[in-house]
């Protein structure tokens, strides 16, 4: 019988696996999907903090301002960690003045991490509470399951596009609920971005690339007329509003004006002209461009409520996507909530079963 046993293979799952491994512990790592990453292997790979503790705070004002802490606080030693165990980085820079990170190589960042994790078993999704033996639930969230997405977040789920991997669908929210666990607020708000309205095809490989992240320089309206203006740098409050309009789409009339504003790393007129390549219905009107949106999904935000420790309930910790109320009411790097929580969790399961 193993020491912990982790649901999913994500970077939380994988992190805590990984650290268990490194204190002595024989890991089992459940996963769902047929390989290793989770969704973490589909973003861009950046792993950051906003720089300021009070900027993190008014950006996520409905988080937890103690798990908020621990994730502005234990970051930078999570980082180097993961470079000691050889994560390749690709940059030290995370595009952003207010914000500190680093972002690593996807693929590389999950073998380093699969290979220390302990025994992964692929296509092996765990179904039931183990009996006698530390868990930590690490499961993505519930984006990728329909009825609970119809439920909390949007009556227009069926429209919305899975930003992620297709196997987070709620059964770490399941598993917690069983064991004793309660939900946090939030759980009808999630992370996601407005992407290339069909008919333009939206792969995976292809997420990040096809944002359309320039809803604060735009006009965005819906399908009957009714605009939006976007509150946040992050425009996270935009894709929220587009997943509740008809259809979960919205359309985007951007004034020749601003086509060579930048957004990170690219133009305004180069996000267009990769919706116009992938086949979504971009228009000419007037002085302006039109560009239909459809809302995408990445990770829900509310879920698991854990304690600073990372636990939800006896012999049952949460990590990642699965441990709702830290970025609620705003936009906060999940793949670094995974990463701290993740080697969290894997601590405090071990400090009580070991």
């Amino acid at each position: 019988m193993p020491d912990l046993v982790v649901a999913g293979a994500g970077l939380a799952g994988l992190a805590a696996g990984a650290r268990a491994q490194e204190l002595g512990a024989s890991v089992v790592v459940h996963e769902k999907g047929d390989r290793p990453g989770g969704s973490m292997v589909l973003s861009s790979g950046v792993v950051w903090r906003y720089r300021e503790w009070e900027r993190f705070r008014a950006e996520c004002p409905g988080g937890d301002p103690g798990l908020q802490r621990v994730v502005h606080e234990r970051l930078d030693d999570a980082i180097e960690w993961l470079e000691r165990l050889g994560a390749p980085v690709v940059a030290r820079d995370t595009g952003t003045p207010f914000t500190s990170g680093v972002r690593f190589d996807t693929a590389g960042l999950t073998r380093a991490l699969a290979t220390r994790a302990g025994d992964v078993r692929l296509g092996e999704a765990l179904a039931t509470l183990p009996d006698g033996v530390a868990l930590v639930l690490a499961t993505g969230g519930f984006q990728g399951d329909p009825m609970l997405v119809r439920e909390h977040v949007t009556p227009e789920a069926d429209h919305l596009v899975l930003r992620a991997n297709p196997w987070s669908t709620g059964d770490g929210l399941r598993l917690g609920l069983a064991a004793g666990g309660e939900t946090t607020g939030g759980l009808d708000e999630f992370y996601g971005r407005n992407l290339p309205a069909p008919p333009a095809p939206v792969d995976p490989e292809r997420f990040v690339g096809l944002a359309q992240l320039y809803a604060r320089f735009a006009t965005v309206r819906n399908e009957v007329g009714e605009t939006y203006e976007a509150q946040t740098w992050s425009e996270t409050d935009v894709v929220q509003w587009t997943a509740h309009q008809p259809r979960a789409r919205a359309i985007y009339a951007v004034p020749d004006s601003a086509l060579g504003e930048r957004v990170r790393d690219r133009t305004i007129g180069e996000m267009i002209e990769t919706a116009r390549a992938a086949g979504a219905p971009v228009r000419r009107v007037d002085s302006t461009t039109e560009v239909e949106v459809v809302a995408g999904i990445t990770t829900t935000l509310g879920g698991l409520r854990i304690d600073d420790a990372g636990r939800v309930a006896d012999g049952v910790w949460a990590a990642g996507t699965d441990a709702g109320g830290i970025a609620l009411g705003g936009y906060a790097s999940g793949l670094a909530a995974a990463l701290v929580f993740g080697r969290i969790a894997a601590e405090s399961a071990l400090d009580v079963h070991g």
